[in-house]
């Protein structure tokens, strides 16, 4: 029998559905775990949110998303640290310890990235005492680098480890997402790297789809409908020591107007074969 102990689902890969029908879908389904999004927490409202989930029987194995760090100007780094301490504040009360920072990309009319990666630096800075005083960790996910204009100007693992370095493992950690760090050709030592540091905090799957979409927010895909070695990068990950919860988070239009229960059922499949035997 398939066990699916680690496997969580990340609410943005049935994003049609209210955090009430992804939970009721995950206890249909007999997946243990869901990590939502802020956006589906605040439409339910924060309070009957976690109630919802642990009521269901299911643990929450991370909140999407703080961050976006890279304001230039007093006024948005401020309203920035202001929206990080509340989404600190929603982990606590949906009783997950890792909150998902995408950092951000350059400030309008900016073409100074190493300024903007040194804000990112200082914000973090700034958070982590607030983080740490609630038993939140901070998880740094580094971006593919399409995004870096926009999105996350930390584009490498190794980068993300480099901005964690500072303080301690228990306060910020990285996240290991398939589709964003697949083609990294020093993947392996930073995910040694990350496991000696103890700093893997999350390891999220699905795959990289080609042709790139229209949109290339919606590039991911099922794992094993791209070119994603999930057994190189799944047996890197485990032998760094990570044994925490599994997400599965994609965006991609063809999914989303897919039936959820069927997406579940098929992302399922695919765990089975594709991520668990190397996990």
């Amino acid at each position: 029998m398939t066990d699916f102990a680690r496997l969580s689902l990340n609410s943005a890969t049935t994003k049609k559905w209210t955090l009430a029908e992804a939970v009721e879908g995950c206890v249909r389904a007999g997946i243990p775990a869901i990590g939502p999004w802020r956006d589906r927490v605040a439409e339910a409202g924060l309070d009957k949110a976690a109630k919802l989930i642990k009521d269901a029987g299911l643990r929450v194995s991370s909140l999407c998303r703080g961050g976006f760090l890279t304001a230039a100007d007093a006024e948005g780094q401020a309203a920035a640290l202001a929206d990080n301490r509340a989404a600190i504040l929603e982990a606590v009360t949906l009783d997950t310890r890792e909150l998902f920072l995408v950092v951000g990309g350059l400030a309008p009319g900016e073409k100074d990235i190493v300024a903007a990666r040194r804000r990112v630096a200082d914000r973090l800075a700034d958070l982590v005492p607030f983080a740490s005083e609630n038993g939140i960790r901070l998880v740094l996910e580094p971006l593919h680098p399409m995004y870096a204009a926009d999105r996350a100007l930390v584009s490498t693992l190794g980068q993300a480890l480099d901005l964690a370095a500072p303080f301690d493992a228990r306060d910020v950690g990285v996240a290991v997402d398939t589709f964003h760090v697949w083609w990294d050709p020093q993947l392996k030592e930073q995910i040694e790297r990350a496991g000696r540091e103890y700093r893997i905090a999350s390891y999220q799957v699905c795959d990289f789809n080609l042709p790139i979409a229209a949109d290339v927010l919606l590039s991911r895909g099922m794992m094993g409908d791209g070119v994603i070695d999930f057994a190189t990068i799944g047996t890197w990950v485990r032998d760094a020591g990570y044994t925490g919860d599994i997400e599965v988070e994609i965006f991609n239009q063809e999914i989303w107007d897919t039936d959820g229960n069927v997406v579940l059922g098929t992302m399922k499949e695919r765990y089975a074969e594709l991520v668990l035997p190397f996990a």
